[in-house]
């Protein structure tokens, strides 16, 4: 098998259909409520209709939450407020139905799925659909070594390539995008710092759980090493994954490529997804038609990401808590401008309106 090259996705992805999205605009002029009453719910409307291919939209009846899980050794630094190689205890969390997002999904009709991308635990400790894709134990602590080898980086992108296939072929026809790591948020702030051009201080947050003044300190500095290990390789996307990135974060961004080719939406969650999209974007300039931003975090990497990228979030509540829990509330708000594009009715011309014309 030839090595992957990340650059080809650009052939393959395409534009949502701007055709269907002047037709579905075109259509919202004729609706009984006037257009721009319903707000940036009218401009999602479009956009699924661009997405998807029809007008009026189709309900989203199929949302999947789809969870990487991580652990990375940068967390032995102490700059995660969680110990290191603890991140199976959040996904046992999610498993259990006590997570944060566990519970919004049962409220709001999401299923869930959890895959181990590179979990630093034993596998007995999780169910076998979790752990059976896992690439390695753990990344690698990415201030002094590589998180991953190329080789490891190309199987944890297909497995994220995977992933998506299998969940456009089983009818997912929305994915909810999070992640389930500790020190995530370190490999995901270099990665942006990385793409950016910036410095460590600049896109150094608190974390999900957050840590005091001397744990950031740690981390700005592990960033700040990171970074000087990631530039020489800016130009592959490939080989950043590698040097600064970990498994889970390598399959996110297979992933998101992958469903920009199925024409499959996502919405993205917080750093570290939108670390992601923005190695993909890297790769594939028209990748982000297709994805939303459902919130903002507060972490300062993500706000530099999403400018990148021209993407305006969804919502603002200061969540932090990660798992895909922001992306997760704001998909009610698609549903809705999927339902409200759909359903409300065109007006009735009458013999005034066409003698108007």
């Amino acid at each position: 098998m030839s090595r992957l090259n990340l650059d080809d996705f650009s052939d393959l992805i395409e534009r949502p259909d701007s055709g269907v999205r002047r037709d579905a605009e075109e259509r919202r002029e004729r609706l009984t409520v006037p257009s721009g009453a319903l707000g940036r719910l009218d401009e999602l409307g479009e956009w699924l209709s661009a997405a998807q291919g029809t007008v009026p939209v189709t309900p989203i009846e199929h949302p999947r939450v789809i969870l990487f899980a991580g652990d990375h050794g940068v967390a032995e630094l102490g700059v995660s407020a969680r110990p290191a190689g603890s991140a199976h205890t959040l996904v046992r969390s999610v498993l259990d139905g006590a997570g944060p997002v566990s519970v919004l999904a049962r409220r709001l009709g999401a299923s869930v799925r959890v895959v181990d991308a590179g979990l630093d635990c034993d596998p007995e400790l999780l169910p076998e659909e979790v752990v059976r894709h896992r690439v390695r134990r753990g990344s690698g602590r990415i201030d002094v070594e590589d998180a991953l080898t190329v080789e490891e980086a190309e199987a944890a992108v297909r497995l994220g390539m995977r992933i998506a296939d299998e969940e456009a072929d089983s009818g997912t026809d929305l994915a909810v995008l999070g992640d389930l790591s500790v020190g995530g948020t370190t490999a995901a702030a270099t990665l942006i710092a990385a793409l950016c051009g910036t410095d460590a201080s600049v896109v150094t947050g608190r974390g999900g759980a957050a840590i005091d003044d001397l744990a950031w300190m740690r981390k700005c500095a592990a960033i700040r090493d990171a970074l000087r290990r990631a530039r020489p390789v800016l130009g592959d996307q490939l080989e950043l994954l590698a040097a600064v990135g970990g498994a889970d974060l390598a399959a996110t961004t297979g992933f998101l490529l992958q469903c920009a080719v199925r024409r499959m939406p996502v919405i993205l969650d917080g750093v570290v997804s939108s670390a992601c999209a923005l190695v993909a974007q890297r790769a594939a300039f028209r990748a982000p038609d297709w994805w939303l931003a459902g919130q903002l975090s507060g972490e300062p990497a993500q706000s530099k990401a999403l400018d990148r990228m021209a993407l305006n979030p969804l919502l603002d509540h200061g969540v932090t808590v990660g798992e895909g829990t922001g992306a997760l509330l704001a998909l009610p708000l698609v549903q809705a401008a999927a339902a409200l594009a759909a359903e409300l009715p065109e007006r009735v011309e009458t013999e005034r309106d066409r003698a108007d014309d």
